[in-house]
This record gives structure tokens, C-alpha cells and sequence, in this order.
């Protein structure tokens, strides 16, 4: 006699990823033979550059096949701390405050787990990406949200952030560039932002994933790099997946005060173990080749920025459609309540009608909104933007 299934209270509570599940409805749907446009896939549509993948199957020949410590390799620590020092301006980051784990989105995890207790409240700024609540629920924690929209560049103020600290608030979650709008903070904001953190005492967690994807000659700044007392309350989560387009690789890193770090590692070494040892010898690659590496993500940028403009362009020409331009990231992430039905709704009803595939605000925390991913072909992009002003002519209420 079968059982009836008894889900553990953090089983029942979490909500799955509605990016990965509308890109894999997509997907689905191309199997079956259907010409769909996909506007959902958050990663980069070109290949990792050669000289990482050769360095990947270099460690794999040379049997470099083993566990490796919990952290990750001493060589690829040491050069992440280097670049944080160099490259981002932070003072005296050494290789123990490192931690690299499988994947961002671990990253992510691991340093909500590492601070946040249950009853715990973290702030995390809307529109939001999927996955940061679903991680605080994990921990026990309460996600609680502060909406800034179109009107204020999808960023928080110094106010609303200050109004949404109580005493159970642990941490802030501030990601720039944004996913899914592409906002970036400037470094004055970013300052403000900070000091409200600081003197309140809580963590920020600055997730950096998006980095060097940065368009309009904007300027990507790290909140640890501001002073001492900051660079001990923040917890700077990246990774290797979109700057190199290393998304299958799983490969994340945190950069943290030794303590956090530490614990950070404990966790990870009863969870995961260990990020894939062959693949960090291919990040290693890409630190210790720093120009080389620049160069390809400078060859995407080109591509990224042309399609960026191409689609705000398209969009913006359709009647009812607000979007405003993002300088981050590769993501659009415009207006759609005025063709009268909510943003499930018409995801749900483009990709029924016009086999178009993006994806929905409400997972962003900001319904009447939709994200559109530009990390396609320029020819994917000019049939979708053909099939998204017909279905919006069709359904402009």
C-alpha cells in the first residue's frame, strides 16, 4: 500500500523557479517541433572561450579528478582575492575570506545560511530575483520586500530602507546590476544605502553576478570597497556563469569576513562538499589570463549592447508598452497593465498565441511586470518583437 507523501515543512513552503520552469516550457515546446522565440533563459547564448574549456580538460588529463578542499583549490582563492583587492578596490581580502561554491545561486544560500536564523527578517529590494526568498525561507527566515518601480529606476532609497529595519532585520539584499531589471546603483547610492546598513548593524549580501555586463559607460561599484567597517558587514557573492558564460560549469564565489567565511566553508563541506575540482582549474584560467578574459566578455558586450538597444527600441514602439532602459545585466523588464490582465496572464497567453516565452514579474515581486532576456539572436529578437506587437494590438485594452 503506498504512502502518501509527508513533505517536510521547507519542502511544502518553497516555491520552484519560474525562470527555469517557463525555460524549460520553451524548450519543451522546441522539441515538439514548435519555432518559439525564447525571451526567458538567463545566460549568456555564446560559447565559454576556448582557453577555459582547454584548461578544464587539461585538469581532467593530468587526473585532477579528487575532492579538493572544502573552499575550493588554494590557487584559484588566491586569485579571486587578488582581483577583489585589485579589480574592485578592496583593501586587504585575503585568500581565507574566499569560498568558492557550485554555482551563484549556492553562494547565495550558503551566505543567507551562514547568518540568518530562524525568525530572522532579510530586506530584499523588488523587483527581486526569484530565488532570493525562496533561500530565506530555507533558512528559516522572513523575506520582506521593498517595491521600487519604473518611476524610481527600480532603486531603493536610503528612506525606505531605513523603514523597513526592525529589530529581527539581519540582512539587506542588494543586487547591482539587477536581475530582472538591469538598474544599476550609482556608487553615490550605493554609499547611502550602506551607511543605513551599517549603522542599524545589519549584513549586506551584494550579489555582483552581473558585474562587467555594464552598458552606457556606467560604473560597477562594490559596497565592501567603501571602508574597513563596511568591508566586515558585507558579504559579496558572485560567480563565473555570466561574466564568462560558464552557466553549466556551476561555479559561484562569496568573498566574506573571515568569520563568515569560515562558517561558509563548514557549511559547504556538510552539504555539497566541494565545487567540481576539474572546473575551477578552467576559472583559474580565466583569472590568471585577466586580459584575455576581459576580451571575450568585451566581445560579447558588443553583441549584448546591440540586441539591448534593438529590443528597447521594439518595445518601446508597441502601444502600451512601458520600458525603461537598463544599463546592466541582459535583461528589459517593461510595463504591461495596460492590456488589461495580469503579467501570468500574458506570458501564459503570448506563448499560447505567438510561441513566445518570457517570463512573469509576479516571481520578481512585481506583478504587471515582464522580463525579457536579450541573450538571444539578433534573429530570435526580430521575430519575437514581430510576434509580441501583434499580440499586443490583438489584446491593447
Amino acid at each position: 500500500m503506498s504512502q502518501q507523501a509527508k513533505l517536510s515543512t521547507w519542502a511544502s513552503n518553497i516555491a520552484p523557479s519560474p525562470t527555469l520552469a517557463v525555460d524549460a516550457k520553451a524548450k519543451e515546446l522546441k522539441a515538439a517541433g514548435e519555432d518559439v522565440c525564447g525571451f526567458g533563459a538567463g545566460e549568456p547564448d555564446f560559447d565559454t572561450p576556448e582557453f577555459i574549456k582547454e584548461a578544464c580538460v587539461k585538469a581532467l588529463a593530468e587526473g585532477k579528478t579528487k575532492y579538493a578542499p572544502a573552499p575550493g583549490i588554494p590557487s584559484l582563492r588566491s586569485a579571486l582575492a587578488e582581483k577583489y583587492r585589485n579589480d574592485n578596490g578592496i583593501a586587504g581580502v585575503e585568500a581565507s575570506q574566499i569560498v568558492v561554491s557550485p554555482g551563484g545561486k549556492y553562494s547565495c544560500y550558503l551566505a543567507i545560511m551562514a547568518v540568518v536564523s530562524p525568525g530572522d527578517e532579510v530586506i530584499i529590494p523588488a523587483p527581486y530575483w526569484v530565488s532570493y526568498p525562496e533561500m530565506v525561507k530555507l533558512a528559516g527566515g522572513i523575506p520582506k520586500s521593498i517595491f521600487a518601480g519604473a518611476d524610481a529606476e527600480f532603486k531603493i532609497t536610503p528612506s525606505q530602507l531605513r523603514e523597513a529595519i526592525t529589530p529581527k532585520t539581519r540582512m539587506v539584499v542588494i543586487n547591482s546590476p539587477s536581475n530582472p531589471t538591469g538598474a544599476i546603483y550609482t556608487r553615490g547610492e550605493l554609499e547611502a544605502l550602506t551607511q543605513v546598513a551599517l549603522e542599524a548593524g545589519i549584513y549586506i549580501m551584494s550579489d555582483e553576478i552581473y558585474e562587467y555586463l555594464l552598458y552606457d559607460g556606467v560604473e560597477h561599484v562594490s559596497p565592501a570597497s567603501f571602508s574597513k567597517e563596511a568591508a566586515d558587514n558585507v558579504i559579496t557573492v558572485s560567480g563565473f556563469s555570466k561574466t564568462f558564460s560558464m552557466t553549466g560549469w556551476r561555479l559561484g564565489t562569496l568573498m566574506a569576513p573571515p568569520a563568515i567565511a569560515k562558517a561558509v566553508a563548514n557549511i559547504q563541506s556538510q552539504t555539497s562538499s566541494n565545487a567540481t575540482t576539474f572546473a575551477q582549474y578552467g576559472a583559474l584560467a580565466a583569472m590568471e589570463n585577466w586580459e584575455k578574459s576581459m576580451a571575450a566578455v568585451n566581445e560579447m558586450l558588443v553583441s549584448f549592447d546591440r540586441r539591448r538597444l534593438r529590443l528597447l527600441e521594439g518595445l518601446r514602439s508597441i502601444d502600451g508598452i512601458v520600458c525603461p532602459r537598463a544599463q546592466g545585466a541582459f535583461y528589459l523588464f517593461p510595463n504591461v497593465e495596460a492590456f488589461g490582465m495580469s503579467a501570468n496572464d500574458f506570458a501564459a497567453q503570448i506563448l499560447e498565441e505567438e510561441k513566445v516565452a518570457l517570463v512573469p514579474g509576479e516571481g520578481f515581486g512585481a506583478p504587471g511586470y515582464v522580463r525579457l532576456s536579450y541573450a538571444i539572436s539578433d534573429e530570435v529578437i526580430e521575430k519575437g518583437l514581430e510576434r509580441i506587437t501583434r499580440f499586443c494590438a490583438k489584446h491593447k485594452a
